[in-house]
């Protein structure tokens, strides 16, 4: 048997615009069911909000994402989580880079660190904070 953990975003109404915004960094298929489609409206205007989306990419990246109702409690949090994109190479990494810094904000800039050959993090227009390095092995002495 085998196990996957999926990060999974909460938005407040922005889940479509994120999903599909990583869908074009990452490539793949964007899947979203709305409150409507799941027979689960609450609140009129919140129908057409996604109650369940994921973008799967060919390279094996999952995120998920819905949208939190507005009955419920939400708080974007600060430093509640990052999400960490890991590749075998420069170019990949560096392809993924350009494409979320679209309306970002660079925290640490894309570049050579001690403990691999590529790292950088953003928070994109979303509030979402990524990590992205080329995965390199670790000697600690």
């Amino acid at each position: 048997m085998s196990v996957k953990a999926v990060t999974h975003l909460n938005f407040r109404g922005d889940a479509r615009e994120a999903l599909t915004f990583y869908q074009s960094v990452f490539g793949g298929d964007v899947a979203a069911v709305t409150y409507r489609d799941a027979g689960n409206v609450q609140d009129p205007s919140e129908a057409e909000q996604v109650m369940w989306g994921q973008v799967s990419a060919d390279s094996g990246l999952c995120v998920m994402a819905y949208d939190v109702p507005a009955r419920l409690p939400w708080n974007q949090g600060e430093n509640a989580f990052f999400v960490s994109v890991r590749g075998e190479s420069a170019e990949e990494i560096t392809t993924y880079w350009k494409k979320l810094s679209d309306g970002a904000t660079v925290l640490q800039p894309l570049a050579a660190a001690r403990w691999a050959p590529l790292y950088g993090m953003l928070r994109d227009r979303f509030g979402v904070t990524w990590v992205l390095d080329v995965v390199s092995g670790y000697d600690a002495s």
